[in-house]
Order: structure tokens, then C-alpha cells, then sequence
């Protein structure tokens, strides 16, 4: 362990520390405030203990999520980063789920004069008396989990060259302030109520069920400002600009995530109703589903025509594109026109994926910023669009949602990204890079060469160069592939 490390260390545990105090400290005088500016308001009904249990269950579904993610991301990955994968996986829940608690839900859903930030519920403390306690825990548990989501979408586009001291960071950083503050904007009401707590956004009529744009453009656009601050991996690109394959080790493991990922959104977004009883959520399902088998056969068909053959990592991408495009308008979405968001999310995400890739040069390993960024604006969009769904949204008010989101979102995660590298804490060293994250950042590796015979997993070729195993597809293998 390096002097650096340990001060970062030590120092972050200092920080941690502090703010834990502050915030137990604060909870009496968040009580005041709360009261002050909710007095007015009507006492909120307290749920059925139905809908308790529904939103509980609704939020352990996309709990596993994460494992989903994981999953993913460690697929379309070499084998020499696999560990990095699960560690950043695992912590940017468990210091997210913390900061969250600490400062995040409050800025979120506390009570707010303003509209830009809450004021109270930091550390769940200053609960007014018409808030049920079981309620306002269980409606905790069901948002740290979509905190979680916006968080863990960055690791992905950064994956294989960043440091876990700067992930960890930044990664507590979008819990503690990034997504909660454009999260009070769109969705502040709905734990107190418009009045007390509502976002400028929302206020607007800004329309956004369960967080195309709140959750997924949110962690999409963090993602974008990570992979251009990081730069790419050794050996993406050539000396004459062309992006080369890098394999991921296992299309299985990505493929299990991508289905865990299909059955947790079902908790995303019906679960977003937080009443089982509500008839709503048979459209959100019937939804959801048909947006994401469109995403895919969308995705599918695109590969075959610019690859002559139907890709395997971009057509998984085109499912979750799909299920990330109609996460917006899913309780309002026509069941045939939630089959158009789909099928243009696919055809989207491919068409993002080679636009990032080839035209802009950034290296995003899993294609995170299409699937996220791009296809959470155009869900977010296609809800206001005439024929689309009942909802009455104006779609110039959804356009400054997603601009809104982009505006906040990246030059303030760009300047965070910038800071890390100013201080060395952002990428990894080149001889770090090579020999992979797993032994330099870990000290370990997640399949030990004493327990496989022969052949190493990092110079795996795929048969077909638009194969790369990877959310983005192979303009040309030349040679053996970089480690």
C-alpha cells in the first residue's frame, strides 16, 4: 500500500466520519425546519401496509440489479480486470447507499423552499409527524437503490484504466449530490408533497415515471464527462485513428447479466407506482416488456446490416436501450407505440455506439453512455410525441428536462474528474493497465492461473471482427489483441 493511498484512505475515512456527526447532530434542527415549511400542507395519507410490501419487494428487484450490472460489465471485460469489476460493483452500492443516507435523500425529498435542494431528512432525522416512520423507511430503501443505478452506470465507460481510490470517490460523489439534486427537480414531491418539497421541473409538468432522464441520462452523461477526462485504453485506437477489438472474456456472463437486468426493471418501473392494488402497473409491465424485446430485435437488425451478421454484445445492449427508452412514459405509453420506443432505441444505441466510437474516439467498454445517456433522452422525448401516450406532457417542457439534465450533470462531473486527475487519482499507470487491475489495484485475480490449464483468456479473438465482445463493435483485429 503507497503513502498516497493510505492518506487518500485515511482522509476519506475522516470525511466520512465527520459527516456521519454532522448529520446526527443536524436531525433536530431539521426537525424545526421541516415543520416550518410543511405546516401548511395537508397530513399525507399513510399507505397500505399492501403498498408497503409492494414497494419493498419492488425495491429488492432492483436491489439485484446491481448483480445484473456486475454482471455485465465483468462479461465485456478481460479476465484481468474481473475483480475490479465486482469491487467497484459492490462499493459504489455500499458508500452510495451510505452517502445517500447521510445527505443525498434529504437533498432529494427533504422539505425545500426553493426547488433546487431539500433542506431536511439528512440522515432520515426530521421526519414531520404526518410522514408514517415505516414509510418514510421503506420509501429510503426503494430510492438508495435508484441512487445506486445512476452510480454504477459510470463504471462501465470507465471500466479497465481507472483507479478504485478515484472510483470510490466519485462514485460517493453522484450519491451525495449529482443525482440527487436533479432528482429533487423532477421528482422533490414525492415523499411530502408538491408544496413542501417540490422541484422546479416537476413543477414545470415535467414528465418522467421512473427515470429515463432522473436515473439513466443522469449516470449516461457522468459516464461521458469520466471516459473523455480518463482518455481510452491502451491499444483502442491506432496510430491512424481506427478503434481496434478489445474482447471482453465471457458473452455468458454478459448475457445472464442482461436478463437479470430485464427482470429487475420490472421492479424499476412498476415498482415506481409504489401501490400493488394500482391497476397502472399492468400497462407499466406490458410495457416494459415489449420496449425491451423491440430494443433488441431493433439492435439485431441494425448489426446484420452494418456488420453482415447479427452482433451478440450490441443486440444485449439493445435490450436494456429499450427498457432504459420507455422507463419515462411507462405507466402512460400506448402498448404498440412503447414497441416503437423500443425498436428505435436498438437502432439508436448501435448507431451511438459506432458515432462515439469511430467519430468522437471515446472508449466506453460497455457502451453505457448510448444505452443510458442517449436512449434515456430520446424515452424521455418520445412520451410527448402526438400518438405516443395519453399523457398530456409538452414536449417543449421534456426538452429542457433533458437539457437540464445534461447542463448539470456534465460539466460538474467533468471538473470533478478533472480534480482527480490533477491529483493523480483518476488512471491507473500504464504497467498498472497492462497487467491488469485485478493484481495491481486487488492483489488478487477472479481465475487464478494455477486453477485453469493453459491458454490465457486475454488473447482470446473472436471469428468475426464486428465480434468484440464488448458494447461496441471491431473495425478490424489486427494482429494478436492489446493486453
Amino acid at each position: 500500500m503507497t503513502t498516497r493511498f493510505r492518506k487518500t484512505l485515511c482522509w476519506g475515512l475522516v470525511g466520512f466520519s465527520a459527516m456521519l456527526t454532522v448529520a446526527a447532530m443536524g436531525q433536530d434542527a431539521a426537525a424545526d425546519a421541516t415543520a416550518a415549511v410543511v405546516a401548511a400542507v395537508e397530513e399525507p395519507a399513510v399507505p397500505s401496509s399492501a403498498a408497503m410490501m409492494w414497494t419493498l419487494i419492488a425495491a429488492f428487484l432492483v436491489f439485484f440489479m446491481q448483480a445484473g450490472f456486475l454482471l455485465v460489465e465483468s462479461g465485456f471485460v478481460r479476465a484481468k480486470n474481473v475483480c475490479n469489476i465486482i469491487m467497484k460493483n459492490t462499493m459504489d452500492f455500499c458508500i452510495g447507499a451510505l452517502t445517500f443516507f447521510l445527505v443525498g435523500f434529504g437533498l432529494m425529498f427533504g422539505a425545500s423552499s426553493n426547488g433546487i435542494f431539500g433542506t431536511t431528512l439528512f440522515g432520515l432525522g426530521g421526519a414531520p409527524e404526518g410522514i408514517h416512520s415505516a414509510w418514510l423507511y421503506i420509501f429510503f430503501v426503494f430510492q438508495v437503490v435508484f441512487a445506486a443505478t445512476a452510480a454504477t452506470i459510470v463504471s462501465g465507460a470507465m471500466a479497465e484504466r481507472t483507479k478504485f481510490t478515484g472510483y470510490i470517490i466519485y462514485a460517493a460523489f453522484i450519491c451525495l449530490v449529482i443525482y440527487p439534486v436533479f432528482g429533487k427537480w423532477a421528482w422533490g414531491n414525492l415523499l411530502l408533497g408538491a408544496d413542501a418539497a417540490g422541484g422546479w421541473l416537476g413543477k414545470m409538468g415535467f414528465l418522467d415515471y421512473a427515470g429515463s432522464t432522473v436515473v439513466h441520462s443522469v449516470g449516461g452523461w457522468a459516464a461521458l464527462a469520466g471516459a473523455i477526462v480518463l482518455g481510452p485504453r491502451i491499444g483502442k485506437f491506432g496510430r491512424d485513428g481506427r478503434p481496434h477489438a478489445i474482447p471482453g472474456h465471457s458473452m455468458p456472463m454478459a448475457a445472464l447479466g442482461t436478463f437479470i437486468l430485464f427482470f429487475g426493471w420490472f421492479g424499476f418501473n412498476a415498482g415506481s407506482s409504489t401501490d400493488g392494488a394500482n391497476p397502472v402497473i399492468g400497462i407499466i409491465c406490458v410495457n416494459t416488456l415489449l420496449s425491451g424485446a423491440a430494443g433488441a430485435f431493433g439492435a439485431m437488425i441494425a448489426t446484420w446490416i452494418f456488420f453482415t451478421k447479427p452482433e451478440t454484445g450490441l443486440t444485449l445492449n439493445g435490450i436494456l436501450a429499450g427498457l432504459v427508452g420507455i422507463t419515462a412514459g411507462c405507466d402512460v405509453m400506448y402498448p404498440a407505440m412503447s414497441i416503437v420506443v423500443g425498436l428505435v432505441a436498438g437502432l439508436l444505441v448501435v448507431c451511438s455506439v459506432l458515432f462515439i466510437e469511430r467519430v468522437l474516439k471515446i472508449d466506453d467498454p460497455v457502451g453505457a453512455v448510448s444505452v443510458h445517456g442517449v436512449c434515456g433522452v430520446w424515452g424521455t422525448l418520445a412520451l410527448a410525441l402526438p400518438g405516443f401516450s395519453s399523457a398530456n406532457a409538452s414536449l417543449v417542457t421534456q426538452l429542457i428536462g433533458v437539457g437540464a439534465a445534461f447542463i448539470w450533470v456534465f460539466p460538474t462531473c467533468l471538473v470533478l474528474f478533472l480534480m482527480l486527475k490533477a491529483i493523480g487519482q483518476l488512471r491507473v499507470s500504464e504497467e498498472e493497465e497492462l497487467a491488469g487491475l485485478d493484481v495491481a489495484e486487488h492483489g488478487n485475480e477472479a481465475y487464478p492461473r494455477a486453477s485453469w490449464d493453459g491458454g490465457g483468456f486475454d488473447s482470446m479473438v473472436p471469428a468475426h471482427p464486428a465480434a468484440s465482445h464488448s458494447g461496441a463493435p471491431a473495425l478490424s483485429v489486427q494482429g494478436s489483441e492489446p493486453r
